[in-house]
């Protein structure tokens, strides 16, 4: 009787990240804090990049602006090119052109120079963001360490937008303008020393041809919509947005019926059939839409409102940037005893009820109000892009994860767009009909004061005494008035997105607590 040998049984996978793994991740946490501080980092020099280029009105505009559009247009199609160039090959490109353009920009002789080192920095930052995602998800196989590292990554991006105009501060009260600019130049060397030896290297070895068309026009059509949308906010409804809009919703149906009928499209428009990516795809660009929406109103209430200097504005938002770390590494912890529905239900009942605190501001309160009302909101938000990014990016084959996370960082992009257009277009037209029965109509530029608070502070400083405090009192209560309506806005927003999680991710299982 023969006996049949059995071959001995493989040895189980160990998936679990180890020591390069780990420091791999922070150096990418670092490039992550890096480009989410030039979203905001030029805020504070504002004033002296204007007294040493003497840029135009439009022109300072550009200055401040050309980063985020270029950078949302490329996003999308900086993540599929990863996913056929390699992903590390990609970012460490992005990284040494990122360094290397961040020095020639502090030393712009002029505002032409500057526009143009800005796109070019936005092009370098869009390889950013879906690379370090993308290779993230590569280097991290265990659920558990793999929502840890999530986690850390959405807490660069949170503490970046807000570190970006308390160390722009700093420097700026020692240095001139461009200093701003060298924040950069280190993280970006220390990628390019450690990346090829702490990162993997991933490409999808089955990638088509890239499609270059379907690349001009995603880019055109983000560009578009989200100037659009910027210009809307600060300008109202007028000939140049409207023609933007038009352009990118031709252009963005040009592309989706492109996309549909390739063999090998820049978007697999298939993503959209799976429920959990829908979702928490659009779970993700309404809590990108509050984030955005009140913080447009908090920080103008810190320095406008409350007269705060903009490195006092600064140091009143780190306890926000803080509530967004604590969130964002608490939800892998939080994810194993919670289904995600039930944690981003909570989430946003949290960011809710901040967002109610924020209708009892005034003009005559301190800054302890706003500040508590802003760290519960921060609080509430942060472990929700952790949650949807690892929904949308993990619900996606693993060669589909760079053009996956892509979509997620665009999605939070046109968020952040439509928070501050349409909040920030509600708040002014309530500043602006409240001004037009509350402000005399017989002093000087009655109409600039009309447009915005910031102009009607500058206006006050061209008045006497008693005039300028009328100005700046029916002003200041006007604003407040507006950041009641948008906070009950964003505040039934979001219970809105607790109840549509509840509804459709409760199948969702928590966590694996391995």
């Amino acid at each position: 009787m023969e006996t049949t040998v059995m071959p001995p049984a493989a040895p189980p996978r160990d998936d679990r990240a180890g020591r390069r793994e780990w420091i791999g991740l922070w150096v990418l946490t670092l490039a992550c804090l890096v480009y989410a501080m030039d979203l905001t980092v030029l805020d504070l020099a504002v004033p002296k990049i204007s007294a040493a280029l003497r840029p135009s009105s439009s022109e300072l505009l550009w200055i401040i602006d050309i980063y985020g559009f270029v950078l949302a247009g490329l996003l999308l199609t900086m993540g599929t090119l990863g996913d056929h160039i390699g992903r590390r090959r990609l970012l460490l490109l992005g990284a040494a052109v990122f360094g290397t353009v961040s020095i020639v920009s502090a030393f712009s002789p002029n505002a032409e120079c500057l526009i143009a080192c800005r796109a070019l920095l936005g092009i370098a930052g869009a390889t950013i963001a879906p690379s370090t995602l993308s290779l993230i998800f590569t280097m991290f196989r265990d659920p558990r360490q793999r929502a840890l590292a999530v986690g850390t990554w959405v807490s660069a991006f949170s503490a970046g937008g807000i570190a970006g105009p308390l160390l722009g501060g700093i420097l700026l009260e020692r240095f001139w303008w461009g200093s701003v600019f060298f924040l950069a130049v280190p993280v970006m060397a220390l990628l390019l020393i450690l990346g090829p030896r702490v990162l993997p290297e991933f490409r999808d070895p089955e990638a088509g041809r890239l499609d270059l068309t379907g690349a001009a026009l995603s880019v055109i059509t983000m560009i578009s919509l989200v100037l659009a949308m910027k210009k809307i906010a600060q300008d109202g409804i007028g000939p140049l947005p409207v023609a933007a809009a038009l352009v990118g919703l031709v252009t963005g149906a040009l592309f989706v019926r492109r996309q549909l009928t390739r063999p090998d499209p820049l978007l697999d428009l298939r993503l959209f059939a799976v429920g959990r990516f829908r979702t928490a795809l659009g779970i993700n660009v309404i809590a990108v839409f509050v984030l955005f929406g009140y913080l447009l109103f908090v920080a103008q209430y810190f320095q406008l409102v409350l007269g705060l200097t903009p490195l006092q504005t600064g140091l009143a938002m780190v306890p926000t940037s803080l509530a967004s770390v604590l969130g964002a590494q608490a939800a892998p912890y939080l994810v194993r005893v919670l289904r995600p529905a039930y944690l981003i239900a909570a989430g946003m009942a949290l960011a809710a009820s901040g967002l109610l605190l924020l209708t009892r501001l005034s003009t005559d309160d301190g800054p302890a109000l706003a500040v508590l009302a802003s760290f519960i909101i921060s609080l509430g938000l942060a472990p929700i892009f952790g949650i949807t990014t690892e929904l949308i990016v993990g619900s996606v084959p693993p060669e589909q994860s760079g053009a996956a996370s892509g979509l997620s960082e665009t999605a939070s992009e046109l968020g952040g767009a439509l928070g501050i257009s349409i909040l920030g277009t509600i708040g002014l037209a309530i500043y602006r009909t409240d001004l037009a029965t509350t402000l005399p109509h017989h002093l000087p530029a009655t109409d600039a004061a009309r447009n915005t608070l910031g102009e009607a502070v500058q206006v006050s400083e061209t008045l006497p005494t008693d005039l300028a405090s009328a100005v700046l009192s029916t002003s200041r209560t006007a604003f407040v008035h507006g950041i009641h309506v948008t906070a009950w806005i964003a505040a039934l927003g979001a219970i809105a997105i607790g109840v549509l999680a509840v509804a459709k991710l409760r199948h969702v299982p928590a966590a694996a607590r391995s």
